[in-house]
């Protein structure tokens, strides 16, 4: 919408630059272009403002296919007012001098056109086409027979417009048909989502048996390391008892040997001191032999002396102690025929 300001009975209109202004006073064209600034009275002016900027039209509508259903159509027309001056002939455009304002609908009745436009070609082309068919190719055929409708109109270039593009957004049965058509996709969805989880499941228990099998193949290898193990365990044992056997052996001669050698150093020894002592024994029987007898009391005495036991003191009375030196005196003094 142009702004318009007052200034002492004058009016002044500033456009944007996506506007197309026409001006008329008293019945002449005074002004006639986009984004104009001018200054004018009110009450001998005329004004029209028609956009001139690329416009979108959402439009929604019902169509029945060739097998009796009904489908939403969505779809959006892109279109511009390419000829101002054309439609502001054929369409009211004109704005209150004061306020800026159109005094009328023209975009609704723009709108009304395309959308009715484009309706009657998307309804041709669906009322051939079966449901089925409509929802796998109806969007590029419900597009194509629209831009081609629209772009035969001859009223849309005599009215200045200008269809850039259509686009079609989406093309859907009623809510029952559609839940009714996703049914088989669904379950051939479920039966492939089935499918999955069994072969999951089986590569799962394949996966297992083949853990059971190693696990069996690890114990049974385990038992035949076990197995070696004892086995070298009672070799070793063997060979221990063996080499202990040997060694006992080796010591129990070691021993023997030592026992036989000792053996023979006593017997030796024992001999030698047998000898020794008969040596000793004969040698002492010679001189007790050779001896007399008084020499052999005395021998006598003394080792009865050394054999008796310990005597504290000892009483002699007066005979006894003069026979005893009298003896005493025969022994010390020598005998007959003796060396002197």
């Amino acid at each position: 919408m142009a702004d318009i300001t007052r200034r002492l009975g004058w009016r002044h209109l500033r456009s944007a630059p996506t506007a197309h202004i026409r001006h008329h006073r008293r019945g002449r064209l005074v002004h006639d272009g986009r984004g104009l600034s001018f200054w004018y009275r009110s009450l001998s002016a005329a004004l029209s403002e028609v956009p001139v900027d690329d416009r979108e039209l959402a439009m929604a509508f019902h169509a029945r296919t060739a097998d009796f259903q009904d489908v939403t159509v969505q779809a959006t027309v892109t279109y511009r007012i390419s000829d101002p001056a054309a439609a502001a002939d054929r369409l009211d455009f004109s704005v209150d001098p004061d306020s800026g304002s159109w005094r009328g609908a023209p975009l609704e009745q723009i709108s009304t056109l395309l959308t009715e436009t484009a309706q009657q070609h998307a309804l041709d082309v669906l009322a051939r086409t079966p449901l089925a068919a409509a929802l796998v190719d109806g969007v590029a055929s419900v597009r194509q027979s629209v831009a081609d409708g629209l772009a035969a109109e001859p009223r849309l270039p005599d009215t200045g417009i200008e269809v850039v593009a259509v686009r079609v957004v989406a093309l859907r049965p009623e809510a029952e048909v559609e839940r009714a058509l996703r049914t088989p996709a669904r379950e051939q969805i479920q039966q492939e989502a089935d499918r999955a989880t069994y072969e999951r499941r089986a590569v799962a228990v394949e996966r297992e048996r083949a853990i059971a099998e190693n696990e069996l193949a690890s114990q049974i290898e385990l038992a035949r390391r076990e197995e070696q193990l004892v086995e070298q365990r009672g070799v070793n044992s063997r060979r221990e008892a063996e080499e202990k056997a040997a060694a006992d052996a080796v010591r129990t001669e070691a021993e023997a040997a030592r026992k036989v050698a000792l053996a023979r150093a006593d017997a030796e020894a024992a001999r030698a001191t047998g000898a020794a002592r008969a040596e000793a024994q004969a040698a002492w029987l010679r001189v007790h032999g050779e001896s007399g007898a008084d020499t052999l009391y005395a021998l006598a005495a003394t080792r009865l002396a050394e054999n008796l036991p310990r005597v504290d003191s000892i009483t002699l009375t007066p005979d006894v102690l003069t026979g005893l030196l009298g003896r005493l005196g025969r022994l010390g003094r020598p005998q007959p025929g003796a060396d002197a």
